[in-house]
């Protein structure tokens, strides 16, 4: 989930703007197996707990109704009804994983929060499908407020999606503790739950201006996951691949136990990027992945992360009020798309693209009967 810089012809935070062909830009890192002391998972551990699992596929999920990750959870909107049916579709596809989003501000009634997770890890588990829970979020709206969230600007892209936490809590050590509560409960809670496939600490850290002032924060919340002693895998995707990131990749890479990534370019540069990755020796999802206007399509993409046994996970579900069917730079006002961006479903329930939804089941069936005849 990316922004766009409305003055750069390169998206932003699409690995676009890397050199397509050339070396990895991963070597030199340390060969051992938690070189800053974070209490990392060793290889061996990491490839343990892959090989244990089917092929991860699934998508980013937002319900329809929610404008926001606010509106998603909280008691005046959160609709188990809504949802439930929306996982029915995913799971229809042949999805086993959702990625999904929190925020701290909801951190306000935990006890409210726990109980919403806690309902919809089950949704998700009588469905089939586990859940990977993220808790800060660095893209998008730089304001957020508790209660009734705005209506979606028409045409914009994730009109009202918010950051977690805002930029000057991120970068205020005084307010922390209650981020640290935050992070703390829920993982205390679920630190053994089977149902939760692993946590993604932060996505996308250092997005809108930040870079290296979301470092500090990003390797707070690594080491207040640690110190709580789950059962999952923490991980933060890597999805800026230039210079001026190379501080803030190095310590994503080297404090995940499973490597991720972002992914919004074409399939050659995919399979460059995964070939570079694999020089760090360990599991690897792409978090983030299908953009059909910039050649990022389930028809080239699925093909070549299952081939290369790389867990994948799009961007969408069932078209709403993110209007992420519109492209991150969507004007104002602008008609519906011809060519969706993201998402899979439209808001009747009927895929976008039948065509599509039939290739997608055939590869993940396919997926599944492989596993099936090991």
């Amino acid at each position: 989930m990316t922004h766009v810089d409305e003055d750069s012809d390169l998206s932003v935070g699409s690995a676009s703007g890397a050199p397509s062909f050339g070396p990895s830009p991963f070597t030199g890192f340390p060969g051992e197996d938690d070189p800053l002391r974070v209490g990392r998972w060793s290889r061996d551990q990491a490839a343990d707990w892959y090989a244990a699992r089917p092929w991860i596929v699934g998508c980013n999920y937002i319900p329809a109704y929610a404008v926001n990750q606010l509106e998603m959870w909280q008691d005046d909107s959160f609709d188990p009804d809504v949802i439930d049916t929306e996982l029915s579709l995913a799971a229809g596809l042949g999805f086993n994983t959702v990625r999904v989003y929190l925020h701290d501000l909801l951190w306000a009634d935990p006890q409210g929060l726990i109980d919403k997770v806690d309902r919809f890890l089950e949704m998700s588990h009588d469905h089939g499908i586990s859940v990977m829970p993220v808790f800060f979020e660095g893209v998008w709206l730089n304001y957020a407020h508790p209660g009734p969230q705005p209506s979606p600007v028409p045409g914009v892209h994730n009109s009202a999606w918010v950051q977690s936490p805002n930029a000057k809590a991120g970068v205020d050590p005084a307010q922390w503790p209650r981020l640290e509560d935050y992070i703390s409960g829920v993982l205390d809670r679920f630190a053994d739950d089977e149902r939760v496939l692993l946590w993604d600490v932060y996505n996308e850290p250092g997005n809108e201006g930040l870079i290296g002032n979301a470092l500090p924060l990003l390797d707070a919340a690594f080491r207040w996951s640690r110190s709580i002693g789950v059962t999952q895998p923490l991980t933060s995707a890597i999805w800026e691949i230039t210079a001026s990131f190379n501080e803030l990749n190095r310590f994503q890479l080297l404090s995940s136990d499973i490597i991720t990534f972002h992914h919004y370019s074409d399939v050659a540069h995919l399979e460059w990027l995964i070939r570079s990755l694999r020089l760090l020796g360990r599991p690897m999802v792409c978090t983030e992945y299908m953009a059909r206007t910039l050649g990022s399509t389930f028809e080239s993409h699925l093909p070549a992360f299952q081939s290369e046994d790389v867990g994948c996970l799009n961007w969408g579900l069932v078209t709403g009020k993110t209007q992420t069917r519109f492209a991150w730079d969507s004007p104002r006002g602008a008609s519906d798309p011809d060519i969706w961006f993201h998402d899979i479903f439209r808001g009747d329930h009927t895929p976008y693209d039948p065509r599509e939804a039939d290739f997608i089941r055939r590869t993940c069936d396919g997926a599944a009967a492989a596993l099936r005849q090991a």
